[in-house]
């Protein structure tokens, strides 16, 4: 798009991510154009992280609704439906086995992602294009414009721009704050054969070695892949305070917090060969709503930015087709399509984020890991 040029399109959704994808693929599954405009330059712009557990009542049912749910059964990393738990010194205290059922599938993250840009006609995604300012118009448009100085007009805005959406503040003014926890993420590769401690210990799934205040949780991936995310409840201040451009020194400090551990635990990060990533955790209010805004709404974190739970993907990719279908079921009733959609997310969000900051708070209260296993023999197996 050449620099001032200004364009309409009927559904313009900001961001490339699996919920707006989601629904770009269910509107175009009824024969309703869309075009999505993302910030990044390319869809190989960066890693798109790890495993992703998609679970029936939410991500599955998305993905029929869009068509993919066969080639979605083809991307599964099976075996990886496995959860164990241990405490700071590697005794395990619930070892679950993968059942085989496919409640909740493994896939990668970037793999799903290619699965729906694919699906889509060629230009539905414009890469490159990050957003600088949103402003309403009249008639329930709105005037988004990019870093280039490009200009577009919707007839309905869709954000679907993550945490930090720049649409979030023309229904709300809700800003993501900090939970109190900040996690530090690595991997080690070819862990059977250069790490087989700590292969053996995260063994074929998910695993969580926890105690009051932190935590190491570790997925195995495939190729022998250990995908490792450390937890600690701590002031932004104490994350902020660690040059995590020094890679030696970064990765002590971190390590200094878990003195003691079971050293096969301890190596997932101590043996980390990648930088380490430091990442705040951040959450809106779990019962953020709006008022009904004309020509505009959200899905996914920019809608309900909660704790990491496991349904955060799932919810997106729900909402996208949710919101797909209203729209198609409402083809002359934009405003009656996004009513419809947003009575039906608001609940359903909600309940999902006070469930999330719940499992959270299990994971680093005074008897964790206990707590968390109790949680787990209570409702099943991990999420």
């Amino acid at each position: 798009m050449p620099e001032g040029r200004i364009t309409t399109t009927p559904v313009t959704i900001i961001g490339a991510g699996l919920g707006g994808l989601t629904l770009a693929r269910v509107l175009h599954v009824h024969g309703v154009p869309a075009t999505i405009y993302e910030a990044e330059a390319s869809p190989a712009a960066r890693a798109q992280g790890g495993l992703l557990d998609i679970h029936e009542h939410d991500g599955q049912r998305a993905l029929k609704a869009a068509g993919l749910f066969e080639e979605f059964l083809g991307l599964v990393h099976h075996g990886a439906e496995a959860s164990r738990i241990a405490d700071k010194d590697g005794k395990l205290l619930l070892d679950e086995p993968d059942d085989g059922t496919g409640g909740r599938p493994e896939v990668l993250r970037g793999a799903l992602r290619h699965l729906l840009l694919d699906s889509l006609p060629a230009g539905t995604v414009r890469w490159g294009h990050k957003v600088s300012a949103v402003r309403p118009l009249r008639g329930g448009r709105h005037e988004v414009t990019f870093a280039d100085g490009a200009t577009v007009t919707s007839g309905l805005l869709v954000g679907a721009d993550g945490a930090w959406s720049r649409v979030r503040p023309l229904l709300s003014d809700a800003k993501p704050e900090y939970v109190g926890t900040s996690l530090i993420e690595t991997y080690l590769f070819d862990a059977d054969t250069r790490h087989p401690a700590s292969a053996r210990i995260v063994g074929d799934g998910s695993f969580f070695a926890l105690a009051p205040g932190k935590g190491i949780a570790a997925h195995r991936e495939p190729n022998g892949v250990l995908h490792t995310y450390v937890t600690v409840r701590k002031p932004q201040a104490w994350l902020d305070a660690i040059d995590f451009t020094d890679t030696g020194a970064a990765t002590a400090r971190v390590a200094a917090e878990f003195h003691g551990w079971a050293p096969e635990i301890i190596a997932l990060v101590t043996e980390g060969e990648t930088a380490p990533v430091p990442r705040t955790l951040n959450a809106l209010p779990s019962a953020h709503r709006w008022e009904r805004v004309p020509g505009v709404t959200l899905l996914g974190d920019a809608a309900h930015l909660m704790c990491p739970s496991g349904e955060g993907a799932n919810l997106a990719m729900y909402d996208g087709a949710e919101l797909g279908n209203a729209l198609a079921a409402h083809p002359d009733d934009v405003e009656a399509a996004l009513t419809a959609y947003e009575e039906a997310l608001f609940p359903r969000s909600a309940a999902a984020a006070a469930e999330a900051s719940h499992v959270h708070r299990l994971c680093l209260d005074d008897n964790a890991p206990h707590s968390l296993v109790a949680f787990f023999t209570d409702h099943g197996q991990a999420d």
